[in-house]
C-alpha cells in the first residue's frame, strides 16, 4: 500500500513517548520538498489546540555572506562547510536536554535576504515534537555526524530529479534571481551539494515518495 501524508502524521505523531520531547529530521536535496513537508506537517499536527510542534530549520545556521566571503567560500553557499555544523549539533542537544524551565531559541534564515536571523524561532518546554530539516542530516562526516545521533528518526524526501529541478529554479526565481541565473545556480552550486546529499538516501528511516508530500497530485 503506498504511503500517504496521513501515515507520516500518524507516524510522526507517535515520535514522542513517555512525555520525552522527540525530534524528527527530514532531509533531502535542494528542492525536494523538504521545508513544504515539514510545514504542512507541524501545521497538521498542531490543528487548533494548543501548539505541541515546533518547526526548527538547519537552514538557521548557514555563515553569514561576509564569513563567507572572508572564507572564499562565497561561491559554494549551500554546500556543508557553508554551515556551522556544530553550532547545530549544540542546538539539537539543548533541544533534546529539554530543560522544562527554558525556552530555546534557534536562527532561521531570511529567504529575501538570504542570510541566516539570530534568536528568531522560540521552542518553548511545551513543545514535544521538533521538526527539523535540512540537506544533511545524514552525512557521516564532522559535526554533521553528531547531529545525526540527537535525531529520533530522519526520512528522506524522494523526489524525481527533473521536478525538483523544476520547482528549485522557480524558487531561485521566486527570490529574485533571472531565470538564466537561477538555471546557473542550479548546475553550478545545487546540483553539487544535490548528488552529496542523494548519496546518503539509503541512510534514511523512511524514504518519503512524491506521492505522499503535500501537493502531489493523487
Amino acid at each position: 500500500m503506498a504511503l500517504t501524508f496521513d501515515d507520516l502524521v500518524h507516524r510522526a505523531r507517535a515520535l514522542p513517548r513517555d512525555g520525552r520531547r522527540a525530534i524528527l529530521g527530514i532531509a533531502g536535496s535542494p528542492g525536494a520538498g523538504k521545508s513544504t513537508l515539514a510545514e504542512c506537517l507541524v501545521r497538521e499536527l498542531n490543528g487548533t489546540g494548543e501548539p505541541w510542534v515546533a518547526h526548527v530549520p538547519m537552514d538557521g545556521f548557514h555563515l553569514a555572506d561576509a564569513e563567507l566571503e572572508r572564507l572564499g567560500l562565497r561561491e559554494r553557499k549551500g554546500a556543508p562547510e557553508t554551515f556551522d555544523a556544530a553550532g547545530y549539533a549544540a542546538l539539537l542537544r539543548r533541544l533534546r536536554d529539554d530543560d522544562p524551565a527554558e525556552t530555546v531559541y534557534a536562527p532561521g534564515f531570511e529567504r529575501g535576504l538570504e542570510q541566516p536571523l539570530a534568536g528568531a524561532i522560540p521552542v518553548p518546554p511545551p513543545a514535544r515534537l521538533i521538526v527539523t530539516e535540512g540537506n544533511y542530516l545524514l552525512l557521516e562526516s564532522g559535526a554533521w555526524a553528531r547531529a545525526r545521533l540527537l535525531l529520533d528518526e530522519v526520512w528522506f524526501c524522494a523526489l524525481p530529479e527533473r521536478e525538483r529541478l523544476r520547482r528549485l529554479i522557480a524558487r531561485h526565481e521566486e527570490f529574485g534571481k533571472s531565470h538564466a541565473e537561477a538555471v546557473a545556480w542550479v548546475h553550478r552550486s545545487d546540483q553539487r551539494n544535490a548528488e552529496l546529499v542523494a548519496t546518503t538516501r539509503d541512510r534514511a528511516d523512511l524514504l518519503v515518495p512524491e506521492a505522499a508530500l503535500p501537493g502531489a497530485d493523487g
